[in-house]
């Protein structure tokens, strides 16, 4: 039994690698960084890696992060620029006793020294976004950030082995050397092979208050299924974070256990994920949340065809 489940649409060609890899009894921890590279290297989705939308000094600062299910193994990185894969150096830093966590300097000092692939990652079309953007704040004094869809996966493989990883540009023109939840353990993902993994998407600065993927798994170690335990994390955190601060950002998640079972939700409108298994090809959903129970969708081809067409349009500069 293997089974992967990611956030976003973005993640379907990514999902089509790993399956490979895992009905040919590959292991989870290849089938993800796979995953996840495929969608680095897309230019067209703006809020992960190679035309990443940058940040207020058009530089691209991409976060990451890969945790091992089995020994609990953690490996992230933090506003690193112009390195091709993230969540491989992430998950090189896993394999390290201590210096498990790097940003900055020091992650692109050691991303180097280890010989990965040098990248320019801010492409035209990135550069068109952000004065397009500079535009619009000075004109109609919107607020810059956007843009924070970071994609998330949870793996498991034939011989019970689960991993989690993550890959983010982060909030479009945020402060230089700003970090969310997606490098950061129990926030941005967590995963433990005896139990299950989950893994979140949305505004960090609020998913971090909740530390909501580690929630989630806490949940299902008590027999919740992973549908339950979502719902219940993300309701939980929404509605602290209203009580307390009289608003909630985008949360978002996505889980599975160690026989498979997966689940999924939001507090938002038009989320997608893409979930597949030993029974199951690679399938895309959307979610609805109805009075805190969320209900999952097959995408329609006509929402696929328009979702792509949508990302890869020219843009011109206004």
């Amino acid at each position: 039994m293997w089974g992967i489940i990611a956030t976003w649409r973005m993640a379907l060609e990514g999902i089509e690698e790993a399956q490979d890899i895992l009905e040919n009894q590959g292991s989870a921890s290849e089938a993800i960084e796979v995953a996840i590279q495929n969608v680095e290297d897309f230019p067209y989705y703006k809020s992960v890696g190679y035309g990443g939308l940058p940040n207020e000094n058009m530089e691209v600062e991409l976060d990451a992060a890969y945790m091992d299910g089995d020994t609990l193994d953690i490996g992230a990185i933090g506003a690193i620029k112009d390195f091709a894969h993230p969540i491989s150096i992430a998950k090189q830093l896993s394999k390290e006793k201590v210096n498990n966590m790097l940003v900055g300097q020091g992650a692109e000092k050691y991303a180097d020294h280890e010989n990965f692939e040098k990248k320019i990652m801010l492409t035209d079309r990135a550069k068109i976004h952000y004065y397009n953007r500079k535009k619009e704040i000075e004109e109609q004094q919107i607020k810059p950030y956007d843009g924070h869809d970071t994609v998330g996966m949870v793996c498991l493989d034939n011989s019970g082995k689960m991993t989690a990883g993550t890959s983010t540009s982060g909030l479009f023109m945020k402060k230089q050397g700003r970090i969310g939840d997606s490098p950061l353990s129990g926030s941005g993902f967590y995963v433990d092979s005896k139990v299950g993994g989950a893994t979140a998407t949305g505004l960090g600065e609020d998913l971090m208050k909740g530390c909501i993927s580690y929630e989630i798994v806490r949940l299902m170690k008590e027999g919740k299924h992973p549908q339950e335990a979502c719902e219940i994390a993300v309701c939980q955190l929404d509605k602290e974070l209203k009580e307390r601060r009289g608003q909630a950002g985008d949360i978002s998640v996505v889980a599975m256990n160690n026989q498979g079972e997966w689940g999924v939700a939001t507090n938002i409108d038009g989320f997608s994920f893409v979930v597949a298994s030993a029974i199951q090809s690679p399938i895309v959903y959307l979610v609805k949340n109805i009075n805190g129970k969320c209900i999952h969708e097959v995408a329609s081809e006509k929402w696929l065809e328009e979702y792509i067409q949508e990302r890869i349009k020219p843009i011109v500069q206004k």
